[in-house]
């Protein structure tokens, strides 16, 4: 069974600087050595949790999205993260998986932190993304998403091989501040428990350009619950490789997920509803 390797790069950011944020990045990503195939950035990573897209977004033909394939390339590795991206005169806060050969999956954030008035600047996401790499199922979210069981749940139903669950890992790239991080501890081994799968939850760490402070708490949970990695309060670079065959033991030795309630999520009356 296969293993995966995955880095996470917990770090202070400039705020709504790209170009430097870009320059450090490579130096971190050009620093890796051994085996390294996913590295994972924090949410908004070129600029902070910033709620001015008007100023800071870019296309997918952009700077940004271009750093993120040179440097998938060059390094051999897949690169995930998010960024600001505008489309059809719409703002997202856009995670990006982008692999070596230059193919991009994204997913746009579907639950955008109000508390911030990120509701006001940018359009929500309705679709999930699960990538598959090596054979594992990798399933992203952006921060705040977190706070939602209902959206990353698994959900085991009739068009899954042999019923087996949707996804093997759950990524969460976020800004999220101190002041809350029991919630953000707790929620990561609260998903990993309840859907059998490793998570990975990266965080970025520091005082941003609103002087809110974020302890990082980066961390790797295995299915079982049990925490890996966990660092806070400094800039930390960690690389663990996942295990196929614990997780498969897990599952095994503990069916759960096999009696799971099955469900639809139905998109809200707007999304349905465009004219509206």
């Amino acid at each position: 069974m296969a293993s995966l390797s995955v880095t996470s790069i917990q770090t202070n950011l400039h705020w709504e600087d790209k170009a430097a944020n870009l320059a450090m990045l490579s130096r971190k990503i050009d620093s890796l050595r051994g085996r390294i195939e996913v590295v994972i950035l924090p949410e908004m990573f070129s600029t902070g949790f910033s709620m001015n897209p008007a100023g800071l977004a870019e296309t997918m033909e952009g700077p940004t999205v271009e750093w993120m394939k040179e440097i998938a390339l060059q390094k051999k590795i897949i690169l995930t993260g998010s960024i600001i991206i505008e489309e059809n005169g719409l703002y997202f806060n856009r995670l990006l998986w982008v692999q070596p050969d230059g193919r991009t999956g994204y997913y746009n954030k579907r639950h955008l932190f109000a508390f911030a008035g990120e509701d006001q600047h940018y359009t929500a996401g309705n679709k999930r993304l699960i990538a598959s790499v090596k054979g594992w199922k990798v399933n992203l979210q952006v921060c705040y998403d977190l706070r939602f069981p209902v959206w990353t749940r698994q959900n085991i139903s009739s068009y899954q091989p042999e019923n087996t669950p949707e996804y093997d890992v759950l990524v969460y790239v976020a800004n999220w501040p101190e002041k809350r991080n029991t919630a953000w501890k707790t929620l990561l081994q609260a998903r990993a428990i309840e859907n059998q799968c490793y998570v990975v939850g990266v965080n970025r760490v520091g005082n941003d350009g609103n002087n809110i402070y974020h302890s990082g708490d980066s961390m790797i949970v295995d299915p079982l619950g049990n925490i890996i990695y966990q660092q806070a309060d400094k800039e930390d670079i960690f690389t663990h490789v996942l295990e196929k065959e614990k997780l498969e033991e897990v599952r095994a030795k503990f069916p759960f997920w096999k009696d799971a309630d099955r469900f639809v999520i139905v998109p809200d009356y707007k999304e349905e509803n465009t004219d509206e």
